[in-house]
């Protein structure tokens, strides 16, 4: 090593090691985090009235179903993140990890959507209470909706600089408000023990009486949310907190998953004045007396009739700060809850987005991807998810931003769910999660309840959610990204396709299913390419196209050890390795019947071992039973060499019932030539034909494979146009039964110039000692119909018939298996 690279090197050694990002245990990272967004906004101002509108029983229903729902998600989320590496990107990273970019992408999207309309939400409660403080105190600025939008923006503001300021900045907030929120909660488990004074009794708090829990115990419903799944809907976004770690796994050092199921109790009437004067006196009478509070001295009946009650649990939002000992320190949690709960989507948002982001799956997201400082902080995310809650704002109802809110995050617990079982299905050796306690079936059952639940919420919203989903999928699907995430729809793809081939093998076959399945002699594929655009046009969509390629090496060249046949003299090596190609293309019923190769044009100027073993070749093509079509372009067929095209021609491809195929020009020993694929030339079965004619010369009746393949191309867009001829040989005397007589004029003495060099010279002796005689170095009867006619007679009649067209010529010759309906019964 030189000086120079080495005081460089110990250059690099005293610099300091890049300074670690903030990582957070479960403490910090998951338990706190998940507790807050559990305690928030719902728990504070919309609880009580939930149990007012559902009451007591049908609230724990509703609760008992939301935490069933996070808790078997919990488990799905715990089973998926422990199969693996977590990085950033929380729910996103585990669904798109595990069903593959289709689905993760769709829900990453649809998921950081959701969390953004939640920092919304949690604003908008904190906004909320915020002004009915100030109205209290006389304080009004415009009006109450108008008051909430301010207040809102001027919050959300303020978080997102707590946010962009960094992850530990923000799980220091996270701290204070949870001592803020348990302080808070002690406060109001003391209240509802102590006894009521005049005032609160006035608002409907009596302490715990068995006559109010029986009243509040039955459902109450009022308004256009009255129903259980509208309060379904409003409740359930303060059980997605679950999430909440796991939304920022790239910055915890466990990802695991906690929830939390939080009692509530009665101890207010549904109905109050807050008027201290209504009180049922000694002497009144209780008979007119309307509402559970006449049990205990008060009647709230003229409010009731009218509708003008402003106090109770129906009523009243902030009935906790009422009941609690001291309403400060409730004022106080709401204020942590809202504010930790709304900061907490306000980082989780961006997170998620970012990986998305990074993972470049949709265009024009990748610029909000960018990463800032030593926890890669998102900060263009930041402010996207500031401007969309921003817009959320502005709505200004807590009871309207819920319920869009749960349809997302059902969306993605359902695709969580859907994960696990579908990972656990496959049986694939990759899915070993360390965690245990889960069951795929539970699983299954909280995907499709949450699926039933979308609808029953709004029916509308869910359409719309899956509406998302699907369009992203299909734009995902089209265009492909070059992704590999060993996902499990990969791995169920495998068991389908080996499913699907083991139930062939007990299909018998029929002529109505049958399809042209090509293994195409292409060499090298990108040099030949007008073998492999013919192909394609009978078989896209269809049926099965294999490309064979052999490529031959010197022993010490072989990089696996194949036991062949040891390669003879009169055996060319070239010819056992194409043999094994057909004998081992395919697998089961999916393999080819159709060998389809280009035209030996210079089988003139090759050696005769070389035509001979062409010719075998195409032996062994008949004895497993495959039709034979050989292609022949007047430019030729190999790229890699020098062409002339040919103008446009009205007939535009002959198809002969012929039988003829060769590998490629120069067969044996020639040079495989790759080209690239963006300079690789277009060839005539790539353009829109227009109005031409393909001309079918059906000279022998060999199971219609002939007749069958014209229609094919037919069906295909750019050949739809086309007319197809069909000339039928036959006897002078039937001619009305044919379509055409075939008439072949040829050059008798160009045919016997080209076999000129093959005959065999009777007036010269060749000495043994020499080199051996044309007639030893072509095998003995090479023939082309075996034991019939001589290799090189057969290529001379294939060549004189096919030579100087301008269509592409197709020899087609079946294998006597009908391929035609009107074969069958």
């Amino acid at each position: 090593m030189e000086r120079g690279d080495t005081s460089e090197e110990d250059e690099d050694e005293l610099k300091e090691p890049p300074p670690e990002p903030t990582r957070f245990g479960w403490v910090q990272g998951v338990m706190i985090r998940c507790m807050l967004n559990i305690w928030g906004v719902i728990l504070y101002l919309r609880l009580p009235w939930i149990t007012a509108q559902a009451g007591i029983g049908m609230t724990w229903v509703i609760i008992l179903l939301s935490s069933c729902i996070t808790g078997i998600t919990g488990l799905s989320t715990s089973a998926i993140a422990t199969n693996g590496k977590v990085k950033g990107g929380g729910t996103y990273f585990l669904i798109s990890r595990s069903l593959g970019p289709e689905l993760g992408g769709s829900i990453g999207l649809i998921f950081a959507f959701a969390n953004a309309v939640a920092v919304a939400m949690h604003t908008v409660g904190f906004a909320e209470t915020v002004a009915d403080l100030m109205r209290e105190n006389g304080a009004v600025m415009v009006d109450r909706t108008n008051d909430i939008r301010i207040i809102g923006i001027i919050t959300v503001t303020c978080l997102l600089g707590i946010s962009m300021a960094g992850m530990a900045w923000e799980s220091k907030a996270q701290i204070l408000f949870f001592v803020v929120i348990m302080v808070s909660f002690a406060s109001y488990i003391v209240g509802t023990i102590i006894p009521a004074t005049p005032e609160k009794e006035s608002k409907g708090f009596f302490s715990y009486k068995a006559g109010i829990f029986a009243a509040n115990f039955v459902p109450g419903w009022r308004g256009k949310e009255g129903s259980f799944f509208g309060m379904f809907s409003i409740f359930f976004p303060s059980a997605t907190g679950i999430l909440a770690g796991a939304n920022i796994s790239g910055d915890l050092k466990v990802c695991q998953s906690a929830s939390c199921c939080l009692p509530n109790g009665s101890c207010v009437v549904r109905d109050a004045s807050g008027i201290l004067n209504d009180t049922l006196s000694s002497s009144s009478s209780s008979e007119g007396c309307i509402g559970t509070a006449c049990q205990y001295g008060w009647d709230f009946s003229e409010c009731i009739k009218n509708g003008t009650c402003a106090y109770g649990i129906s009523n009243y939002y902030q009935s906790m700060s009422m009941v609690s000992a001291f309403a400060p320190l409730i004022t106080a949690g709401i204020f942590g809850a809202t504010l930790s709960s709304a900061l907490a989507c306000l980082v989780s948002a961006p997170k998620v987005f970012q990986c998305l982001c990074k993972d470049r799956l949709y265009p024009l997201i990748g610029f909000f991807g960018k990463s800032y400082g030593k926890n890669d902080e998102p900060l263009r995310g930041y402010l996207l998810t500031y401007i969309i809650a921003a817009c959320f704002i502005l709505i200004a109802e807590l009871n309207t931003i819920a319920p869009i809110i749960s349809n997302f995050f059902l969306c993605s617990y359902c695709l969580i769910n859907f994960s696990c079982f579908h990972a656990s299905i496959t049986n694939s050796p990759g899915w070993r999660p360390s965690f245990r306690f889960y069951s795929k079936w539970l699983s299954l059952l909280c995907a499709v309840c949450c699926v039933v639940i979308m609808f029953l919420l709004t029916w509308w919203a869910a359409l719309i959610a899956f509406g998302v989903v699907l369009f992203l999928l299909g734009y995902t699907l089209y265009k492909k990204p070059e992704v590999n995430w060993g996902s499990s729809v990969q791995a169920s793809s495998y068991n389908i396709a080996l499913n699907q081939c083991v139930g062939l093998n007990n299909v018998e076959d029929h002529v109505k299913n049958y399809r042209p399945q090509c293994l195409v002699l292409t060499g090298s594929p990108s040099s030949r390419p007008a073998l492999v655009d013919l192909v394609n046009c009978l078989t896209k969509n269809l049926s099965l196209m294999m490309c064979g390629n052999v490529v031959t090496v010197s022993v010490t060249q072989l990089y696996y050890h194949i036991f062949w046949h040891i390669p003879t003299r009169k055996t060319p090596f070239l010819h056992l390795m194409l043999l094994s190609v057909h004998q081992g293309a395919g697998l089961g019923r999916i393999k080819p019947n159709v060998l389809l190769a280009g035209f030996k044009k210079d089988w003139r100027s090759d050696t005769p071992q070389a035509t001979h073993s062409y010719i075998g070749i195409l032996h062994d093509a008949f004895d497993l039973h495959y039709g034979v079509c050989v292609l022949r372009l007047k430019e030729g067929l190999d790229v890699s060499h020098p062409s002339q095209g040919h103008g446009e021609n009205k007939s535009i491809i002959h198809m002969c019932s012929c039988f003829i195929f060769s590998v490629n020009p120069g067969f044996e020993g020639g040079p495989s030539v790759s080209i690239d694929a963006e300079l690789q030339p277009g060839t005539v079965f790539q353009k829109k034909q227009g109005k031409k004619t393909i001309d079918v010369y059906w000279l022998f009746d060999d199971g219609g494979l002939t007749l069958l393949l014209p229609y094919l191309l037919t069906r295909r867009k750019r050949w739809a146009r086309c007319k197809v001829r069909v000339f039928v040989g036959g006897e002078k005397d039937k001619k009305e039964e044919n379509a055409l007589n075939v008439v072949c004029l040829t050059s008798v003495h160009q045919f016997e110039n080209m076999l000129g060099r093959f005959r065999p010279n009777s007036n010269s002796k060749q000495d043994s000692d020499c080199a051996p005689s044309e007639e030893e170095q072509e095998p003995t009867m090479p023939v082309g119909r075996k034991g019939v006619c001589p290799t090189t007679l057969y290529m001379a009649w294939l060549d004189i018939l096919s030579r100087d067209l301008r269509p592409p010529v197709l020899l087609v010759r079946g294998n006597q298996e009908n391929v035609l309906t009107f074969y069958c019964q």
